[in-house]
C-alpha cells in the first residue's frame, strides 16, 4: 500500500522549481520517512563526516618537505619503491627502448632532416627529466611524428633562400628549448586548462592532414626515388600536391629494390598490429616486431650486398659513443626569430594537449592523481634539458603509452629506465646500425602514421550520426589548409580557430527567458522547457543568468535582454515582427551567479538606469554574497531599493502585484 505525500507549503530555500508528488510506502510515512521534514540530521544512521585537519605547528623544513614530493613527484614514489615494481618497470623501459631507438632514428633522419643521434638525444634526456618531475606513470615521452615533422618543415621553410639560411641543428636544438619555456610557462601560469580549448574536429583535421603529408613525403623514399626527386626540383619545402604531381609523372621510375624492401616492412609492421588487435595473449601484446624488422634488414642488408645495389642505408651515425655537453646554440638573425617563436609556440601547444589527454587517460585508469599544470612545467623542463643537449621536440604518444602500460610500468622508473637504456645504446650499439636501410626507417614512420588516421573515420560516423555539420567544416579546412598549403598555416589555423570559437562562445551571456507554469502561481521555469505548459506573465519578464558574469560576456548582455523582450526567444530572426509587448517589470534571477567582475557589474549598472529611464522596474533574486557585495559598492542596491531584493522570484511577482493592484486603485480614485 503506498500513500502520496505533496508538499503544500514553500520554505524560503524554495527555488521555485518544480517538484514532483513522491510516492512513499505506508511504513515509511507512519515513519515519517520521506516527509517534508528533514530527519537526515536527526534520525540518520550515517554519522557526520570529520575532515582530519593537522594542528600540529610546522616549521618552514616540515612544510618544504610535503611541497617537495607535490613539486618533485620522484620523492613521493621513489622511497616507497621496491623490487617487483623494478622488474616491471624494467621490462616496460626495455620494451619500448626496443621500438623508440628506431622510431627516434626515422624521425630525426627523414623527418627533421638531422643527423640520427640527435633523435636518440630526445629519449634519453627528456625521459630521465620526466621521471623527475612528471606525474604520469604510464606516459611514454620522446620525439612524436607530428612534431618532428613541423620542426623538418620549419627548418627547409628558412633554408628556402640558401643565402639567407640557417643552421639547422641550431635551429633545431634552439626551437625545441623555446618549445620548453613556452610549455614551462604555460604551467607555471596554470593554464593546464587550455587543453580543453582545442577543439576535437580541429585537432582531428590538422593530425589527418599531417598524417597525409608524412605519408606522401615518405612515399618518395619508400620508393627509392630520393635522388630523382632532387633532380626534379622537390625540395623540403614543396608542397604535398607537388610531391603528388611528382609521383604520378615518374612513378615508372620505381627503385625496384628499395620498393621491395618497403613493401615487405610495411606488411610486416602492419600484419603485427592486426595480430595483437586480434590476439590478446602479453608476449604477443609485447613483441617488438620494429626491432624485428630492424634487425632483419640490417643482416640481409649486410649478407645480400644489398648497399652496391642501390638501397640507400644509414650509413655512420656521427656523435656515436658520446653524449654533447649543454650548450645554447647560436641565436639565428632577428628576421627569423619571429618564425622560430611561432613554431615552438604551435608545436608546445599541440604538443602538450595529446600529452594532458594521455596523463588524465592513464590516471584515471590506475586511480591516481595528476596536475595538468605540474605536467606542462615537467614537459617544459624536459624540453628545455632536450634543447640544451641536442635534441629534438619530445612530448607524449598515446600509442607509446598504450605499450607501456601493457609492460607492466607502474611508475615513473620506466620512463627512466627507457632513458638508461637508451644511452647504453648511444655508448654501444649504434655501429651496428650502419646497414639499416633507409627504406626501413621511412617504413616504420609510415605505419606508425597510419595510426593517426585509424581515429578518423570514428570521428566523421560520429560527427554524419549527430548531423555535426559546423565540426565537419572545420575538420576539412583544417585538412585542406594543411595538405595544400603548409604545415604552418594548417597548425596556425587550427589554433586560430579554436581560439575563436572558445572567445565566441564565451562572449555570449548564458541567460534563459522563464515562465509560469499554467495553474500554478508559484512554479516558474524556462520557457524553452515546454512552449504549452509554461506561459509568458503580462508586463513582467523574468530572466535567469546561468553562469557568472565577467568582461568577456557582458558585451552582449543589453543586446539580448532587448531581443528577449521583443520576442521572448533569441531562436527568432531580429527581422520579425515584435511578439511581446513591452514590460514593465523585469526580475533577475541571480542564483546561478557566484559571482560577477567589475567590468560586468557597471554594465548591469547601466542597463538597470536604462530600464528606470524607460519606467520599468527592476528586481533581483537570490543574490549571492560575492554579488551583493560588488552590487552595493557599484551602486546597484541603491538604485533599485534594498525593498527590490528578494530570495524567491514568487515573492518578487507577490510584489508586482501589489505595485499594480495599487497604481489601479489609483487609477480608479482619480
Amino acid at each position: 500500500m503506498t500513500v502520496s505525500v505533496h508538499r503544500d507549503g514553500l520554505s524560503d530555500d524554495d527555488d521555485d522549481v518544480y517538484s514532483p508528488d513522491i510516492r512513499i510506502s505506508e511504513s515509511q510515512a507512519l515513519l515519517g520517512i520521506g516527509s517534508h521534514h528533514n530527519r537526515y540530521m536527526t534520525a540518520s544512521p550515517l554519522p557526520s563526516a570529520q575532515p582530519y585537519v593537522d594542528d600540529q605547528p610546522r616549521d618552514k623544513w616540515s612544510v618544504l618537505k610535503i611541497r617537495s614530493k607535490y613539486y618533485l613527484p620522484i620523492l613521493q614514489w621513489l622511497p616507497s619503491y621496491d623490487r617487483q615494481l623494478f622488474l616491471g618497470d624494467l621490462f616496460a623501459g626495455l620494451t619500448l627502448a626496443c621500438l623508440m631507438i628506431p622510431q627516434a632514428l626515422s624521425y630525426a633522419t627523414a623527418l627533421c632532416k638531422l643527423e640520427a643521434i640527435h633523435g636518440l638525444y630526445a629519449i634519453v634526456f627528456p625521459a630521465m627529466t620526466y621521471a623527475v618531475f612528471g606525474m604520469s606513470r604510464q606516459m611514454s615521452i620522446g620525439p612524436e611524428a607530428t612534431l618532428s615533422l613541423l620542426v623538418g618543415s620549419s627548418i627547409a621553410s628558412q633554408n628556402h633562400d640558401v643565402d639567407v639560411g640557417v643552421d639547422p641543428l641550431a635551429w633545431a636544438t634552439l626551437l625545441t628549448m623555446f618549445v620548453g619555456i613556452f610549455t614551462f610557462l604555460l604551467g607555471i601560469f596554470r593554464l593546464g586548462f587550455l587543453d580543453s580549448l582545442m577543439s576535437r574536429a580541429l585537432l582531428r583535421g590538422f593530425i589527418t592532414g599531417v598524417a597525409v603529408v608524412v605519408l606522401v613525403q615518405q612515399t618518395i623514399i619508400l620508393l627509392g626515388m630520393v635522388e630523382l626527386s632532387e633532380k626534379l626540383g622537390i625540395t623540403e619545402a614543396s608542397t604535398t600536391i607537388a610531391r603528388l604531381a611528382f609521383l604520378a609523372r615518374n612513378i615508372r621510375s620505381v627503385h625496384v629494390l628499395s620498393a621491395l624492401v618497403s613493401l615487405v616492412s610495411v606488411i610486416l609492421l602492419l600484419s603485427c598490429r592486426v595480430l595483437k588487435s586480434k590476439i590478446s595473449i602479453r608476449w604477443v601484446q609485447l613483441l617488438p616486431e620494429v626491432l624485428v624488422v630492424v634487425v632483419t634488414s640490417i643482416i640481409l642488408t649486410y649478407l645480400c650486398d644489398w648497399e652496391h645495389q642501390g638501397l640507400a642505408i644509414l650509413g655512420t651515425i656521427d656523435g656515436a659513443g658520446k653524449v654533447p655537453l649543454p650548450s645554447i646554440a647560436p641565436f639565428p638573425a632577428n628576421h627569423h626569430m619571429k618564425d622560430l617563436l611561432v613554431t615552438a609556440a604551435m608545436i608546445a601547444i599541440i604538443g602538450f594537449v595529446e600529452s594532458i589527454v594521455i596523463a588524465k587517460t592513464y590516471s584515471s585508469r590506475h586511480n591516481y592523481s595528476v596536475s595538468a599544470n605540474r605536467e606542462l612545467v615537467a614537459m617544459g623542463v624536459a624540453n628545455m634539458v632536450s634543447g640544451l643537449m641536442q635534441g629534438i621536440p619530445a612530448f607524449g604518444s598515446v600509442a607509446r603509452s598504450k605499450i607501456n602500460d601493457r609492460a607492466g610500468a607502474r611508475t615513473q622508473m620506466a620512463s627512466l629506465m627507457t632513458g638508461v637504456l637508451t644511452l647504453f645504446a648511444i655508448f654501444f650499439l649504434l655501429p651496428l646500425f650502419y646497414y639499416l636501410p633507409k627504406a626501413v626507417l621511412s617504413a616504420i614512420i609510415f605505419v606508425a602514421v597510419l595510426s593517426l588516421l585509424a581515429e578518423l573515420p570514428e570521428d566523421l560516423h560520429f560527427i554524419f550520426k549527430v548531423h555535426a555539420w559546423r565540426d565537419l567544416a572545420l575538420l576539412t579546412a583544417t585538412f585542406l589548409a594543411t595538405v595544400m598549403i603548409s604545415l604552418e598555416f594548417g597548425t596556425l589555423l587550427a589554433v586560430t580557430l579554436s581560439l575563436l570559437l572558445t572567445i565566441k562562445e564565451t562572449s555570449y551571456p548564458r541567460i534563459t527567458i522563464m515562465g509560469r507554469e499554467k495553474g500554478n502561481h508559484y512554479r516558474f521555469r524556462p520557457i524553452e522547457d515546454g512552449p504549452d505548459e509554461i506561459e509568458h506573465i503580462e508586463d513582467v519578464m523574468i530572466i535567469r543568468v546561468e553562469e557568472p558574469l565577467f568582461f568577456a560576456n557582458t558585451g552582449q548582455l543589453k543586446d539580448r535582454l532587448r531581443r528577449f523582450e521583443q520576442f521572448g526567444d533569441m531562436a527568432i530572426h531580429p527581422s520579425e515582427q515584435p511578439r511581446l509587448g513591452d514590460s514593465r517589470y523585469i526580475i533577475f534571477d541571480v542564483s546561478n551567479m557566484p559571482y560577477i567582475d567589475a567590468s560586468a557589474v557597471q554594465i548591469l549598472l547601466e542597463i538597470v538606469v536604462s530600464y528606470h529611464q524607460r519606467g520599468i522596474q527592476v528586481f533581483f533574486v537570490h543574490v549571492r554574497e560575492r554579488p551583493l557585495e560588488m552590487f552595493e559598492q557599484a551602486g546597484v542596491i541603491d538604485l533599485v531599493g534594498k525593498d527590490h531584493l528578494f530570495n524567491r522570484v514568487s515573492r518578487a511577482i507577490e510584489a508586482v502585484e501589489k505595485d499594480i493592484a495599487k497604481h489601479q486603485s489609483i487609477v480608479v480614485n482619480e
